[in-house]
């Protein structure tokens, strides 16, 4: 509580760039207090022009002044009138010769100074603060931001404590220093006092104040990268899955040749890639069946011969030896049962009884 960090000041020379580019030894004050001066000038002159940065630049003998604002036409003026009187006071403050560059903000949904003086124009027009923060965000997201968080503090609804009240969509990584977030501030200046804005909206990650792609193991990060799988063995070079493409393209079988398992010992056939082949393939099991029928017939007379020899048993007695036949058991035989009789017709319980 208390310690909150300025989202852009964090960022400075990593993500950001600073808005004073130069460098001054012995007149640094005095450069300064100039800087300042021209930044209030500007935005007196250019309130309704929607300005959201100013940015300097100093050389030897010569101050460039780069104004950013969604709405050049205003700054510009007719034929340039209003560009030409500012640029003349700036010389007046400086001292030195100006050149003034106006950059266009083409959505300026997405640049939080803007959507903060947004929220509080809308405030300032009595609109209720709850509809101005959810319209200003849903209208941000919609843009293409990532993430919008706006907050607004004082005498919210002319209340007589101050309280604050805040809206989020999206996520706001704010400890993220990666992570490309805007801040602005305005203020709503109504009849009960001054409203003040804050706005934070997160763009997207891995862009630098240079533009460049942001590399996430620091510098010299590429180099080992290029560097690790010519040093390292084998056994770590080597992919965690194998490749899921085929030693070889697979054909198309021209035929098929299907054929039904024996229940003893047969030959089952699967596909074969010619017709050839395939023929092949079927004389190949009939010789196979030939073979099975007579290894059956074989394995028939063997068994013939044992039974003869000793019925009953399955082994070829010794020489000398006497061996009892046994009576072979004569299966019982079943009895049929007793049809019933069917009595005579015309004969019942009725006609016994008129005999008696």
């Amino acid at each position: 509580m208390g310690q909150k960090v300025n989202p852009i000041g964090f960022r400075l020379g990593v993500y950001r760039q600073w808005d004073a580019r130069w460098y001054a030894d012995k007149e640094y004050t005095k450069l300064l207090h100039e800087d300042l001066a021209m930044r209030r000038l500007i935005a007196s002159r250019l309130r309704n022009a929607g300005v959201a940065r100013i940015e300097t630049e100093r050389s030897a003998n010569q101050l460039t002044v780069i104004i950013q604002t969604a709405k050049p036409g205003i700054v510009i003026g007719k034929q340039g009138a209003s560009v030409d009187a500012l640029r003349d006071e700036l010389e007046r403050i400086s001292g030195k010769k100006v050149r003034v560059t106006i950059h266009e903000i083409k959505t300026p949904e997405l640049d939080a100074r803007l959507v903060a003086e947004n929220v509080a124009s809308q405030l300032e027009k009595r609109i209720a603060f709850r509809r101005a923060l959810k319209q200003t965000v849903m209208r941000s997201m919609r843009a293409g931001a990532k993430g919008v968080k706006l907050e607004v503090s004082g005498r919210l609804g002319g209340a007589e404590m101050s309280r604050r009240e805040w809206d989020r969509d999206g996520r706001v990584p704010l400890h993220t220093l990666r992570a490309n977030i805007d801040f602005g501030r305005a203020e709503a200046r109504t009849t009960f006092g001054r409203i003040g804005v804050t706005c934070w909206i997160y763009k997207g990650d891995y862009v630098t104040a240079t533009g460049e792609p942001v590399m996430t193991g620091g510098p010299g990060r590429e180099v080992m990268e290029l560097a690790r799988p010519l040093a390292a063995p084998e056994r770590e070079r080597r992919p965690m899955a194998a490749p899921s493409v085929p030693d070889r393209e697979e054909v198309a079988p021209a035929a098929l040749v299907e054929a039904a398992a024996e229940a003893d010992g047969g030959v089952e056939i699967g596909l074969v890639d010619n017709p050839e082949a395939a023929g092949a393939a079927v004389a190949a099991l009939g010789e196979a069946e030939v073979e099975a029928e007579v290894d059956v017939d074989v394995a028939e007379a063997d068994i013939s011969e044992l039974d003869e020899e000793v019925p009953g048993l399955g082994v070829v007695p010794e020489a000398g030896t006497k061996v009892e036949k046994l009576p072979a058991k004569k299966p019982a035989a079943r009895r049929r049962p007793a049809p019933a009789k069917k009595p005579a017709p015309g004969v019942g319980p009725e006609t016994e009884a008129e005999e008696d």
